[in-house]
């Protein structure tokens, strides 16, 4: 028996398999193990600190999994990995990202700084959090909704909602009971579009955010919506101006891949054959940048005989100023 523990210590080999081979004093000192005991493995260099009261019990690098068991254990109690950290975990992304983020209950705080680690806050915790998954993590429609919440971008948003739905992770339907449970959260009307394209279809949210924003406010010619094709395959098309040979595909749909994408190309080049521009937007077009629409689609229409003029939706409109 080695001479730093006299004796075996039941429930650590369980307890070191399960969280990568790292350990935190508490845990260690609730097994049995007094503070001299835990003093003398580092001492001796069978153990070594990784974080303030963070141990790992093996020579040699720590694995990702070992360092991500290090930063839990040093937030401590209540804490999970969340945003990017979790993203990846649940594989809604292929990066983990530089740090680790963890999130930790709101009525603690953490003191001092834990190098590589970015800790958040959180009153929900014990609810957002999954039950099961270890290591331990937000469930994967709160995921998803944290880091909506810290998107600077419109283009974040649609980023993690598409590529969340398209990876079979979560459903919209998941994403929108997340979101009615939570009072304040950023992009909160493109998220709420977004979900409801998905069920809503050609009616959506999208194409009146397009409607009003877009074509209305800058004076913009109406076109016809929902327009019904015909040919040797009958389409849709989202907006239709006919008489200037262009063509508005508003794209809300969330598992739109591969097929769909295929079937939206073979139109659109269909179209210009037959000399029919298409211009394509989606949320983060729409929603985060509708002058900057407005103005690409004014020049467009102008290009094939539009004689009208767009105006400004208002004192700080930067497309027409």
């Amino acid at each position: 028996m080695d001479p730093v523990v006299e004796s075996p210590v039941d429930g650590i080999d369980e307890l070191l398999a399960g969280q990568r081979g790292v350990i935190e004093r508490r845990q260690a000192m609730d097994l049995g193990l007094s503070t001299r005991q835990i003093d003398r493995l580092v001492t001796s260099g069978r153990w070594r600190r990784v974080h303030r009261g963070v141990y790992a019990t093996f020579t040699g690098p720590l694995s990702d999994e070992a360092t991500l068991w290090a930063a839990i254990l040093r937030a401590g109690r209540g804490a999970v990995a969340s945003h990017q950290t979790a993203a990846f975990l649940d594989g809604v992304c292929d990066d983990p990202d530089d740090v680790i983020h963890v999130t930790v209950p709101a009525g603690r705080h953490i003191r001092g700084r834990i190098d590589g680690v970015r800790v958040h806050y959180a009153h929900r915790l014990a609810r957002t959090r999954h039950p099961t998954r270890i290591p331990p993590r937000t469930r994967v429609e709160e995921t998803v909704l944290d880091l909506v919440d810290v998107a600077l971008l419109p283009r974040e948003v649609e980023t993690w909602v598409m590529r969340a739905c398209q990876r079979r992770r979560t459903t919209a339907e998941r994403l929108a009971a997340a979101l009615g449970l939570r009072a304040k959260i950023r992009w909160r009307p493109m998220l709420e579009s977004m979900l409801a394209d998905v069920d809503q279809g050609a009616e959506s949210p999208l194409e009146l955010r397009h409607l009003r924003r877009v074509e209305r406010a800058h004076g913009l010619p109406a076109g016809r919506r929902q327009q019904r094709v015909a040919g040797r395959r009958v389409i849709w098309v989202d907006v239709d101006h006919d008489e200037y040979m262009l063509r508005i595909e508003l794209d809300g749909r969330l598992g739109h891949v591969e097929d769909g994408q295929f079937r939206d190309r073979r139109r659109d080049n269909v179209a210009t054959v037959d000399g029919v521009a298409t211009l394509r937007y989606g949320h983060a077009d729409v929603f985060g940048d509708p002058c900057g629409v407005a103005a690409e689609q004014a020049r467009v229409l102008a290009a094939r005989g539009w004689r009208g003029r767009p105006r400004a939706c208002g004192s700080d409109c930067p497309a027409f100023p």
